[in-house]
């Protein structure tokens, strides 16, 4: 098949190129984004596979149709960025990559709080420049502490996998509670409020859909402890990024780290360091001193990028082939 790849990078060329050398696709790479824009050039094609930051809407998928490029796959395992009702209607494969690494990304955000909670971006500074005191590093022990966590999906349950580990009290929210696998591991499903109010850190690990975004919100950062901590290796639309600000700056937490950012579409994969960002609330986030930003990596391992590249091409060759996609989005449509 003769597939265009939107929003590539040459951190992940490597992977495909080397995983496609079973498939002998005919892949042309191209470094900018799908979207309303740039949707003519998918003529052509029998296929698309896109990213986190493309574009799928009415608009985008009509043209596909259009030019009769009727499969979507994406190379994540989120699809909120496509109109799912409308590539439905016009008969649209969509596919996903549901499950690549989930320690990669609770790895991350094991790493997040660790670098928050014990300073490390601070130390890092002061030391390359010769200055070795400790005024001003003071950490803070995660034994002992709650940690409450947000989906319960494969990653989430990682994380709390990790998190309980380091020997933290887990506490769960989920709308479809697995309670086998918490009793199992004597941890505890509570309500959104009770976790809210009673975590120590909060991470996220839901997929953003209409009943989730914005999940914690003015309201929600109201009910969370002054000192908690919060943790987004999701989606940034989980969090209503304005309200975090306010929260941050009047000190009603305790600090954030996040891998993901609401508007991350413009800023995030590409160089700005000699631009001038506009985006007053991302700026106004890279001034706190308690929050850490990291431009949506917690996939980014050797091992991640190897199994999305092969689980992507191989959804495309089941389309090819007439199998039923196993990992069709349409699941959970």
């Amino acid at each position: 098949m003769k597939i265009a790849f939107y929003d590539t990078h040459q951190y992940e060329k490597q992977s495909f190129e080397e995983a496609n050398k079973i498939y002998q696709n005919k892949i042309d790479f191209f470094d900018f984004k799908l979207n309303e824009k740039t949707v003519s050039t998918c003529c052509g094609y029998d296929g698309v596979c896109v990213f986190v930051n493309d574009t799928l809407n009415d608009i985008v998928l009509q043209k596909l149709a259009e030019c009769n490029v009727m499969l979507v796959a994406l190379r994540c395992a989120g699809f909120n960025n496509v109109n799912l009702e409308v590539a439905k209607k016009l008969g649209i494969t969509v596919v996903r990559v549901p499950c690549y690494s989930p320690s990669a990304v609770a790895e991350h955000a094991t790493a997040l709080l660790l670098a928050l909670t014990r300073k490390i971006p601070q130390a890092y500074i002061r030391t390359k420049s010769g200055n070795f005191t400790l005024d001003g590093l003071t950490g803070r022990n995660l034994k002992g502490l709650t940690a409450g966590i947000i989906g319960t999906g494969k990653i989430g349950k990682e994380t709390a996998r990790i998190f309980s580990g380091l020997g933290m009290k887990i506490i769960l929210y989920d709308v479809k509670s697995d309670q086998e696998w918490a009793i199992k591991h004597s941890f505890e499903y509570t309500s959104l409020k009770e976790l809210l109010s009673a975590s120590d850190v909060i991470s996220l690990h839901c997929p953003l859909t209409d009943e989730t975004k914005h999940i914690i919100n003015r309201h929600s950062l109201e009910l969370t402890k002054p000192d908690a901590i919060l943790i987004n290796t999701s989606r940034g639309a989980l969090i209503e990024t304005s309200a975090l600000v306010e929260a941050l700056k009047h000190k009603r937490i305790g600090g954030a780290a996040l891998d993901v950012y609401e508007e991350e579409s413009k800023f995030f994969f590409s160089n700005w360091s000699e631009n001038i960002i506009t985006d007053d609330i991302l700026i106004r986030l890279l001034t706190f001193p308690n929050v850490i930003i990291t431009s949506h990596q917690a996939f980014l391992t050797k091992e991640a990028l190897e199994e999305i590249a092969k689980t992507s091409l191989q959804n495309i060759h089941d389309y090819e082939t007439g199998i039923q996609p196993e990992n069709s989005v349409f699941k959970f449509y």
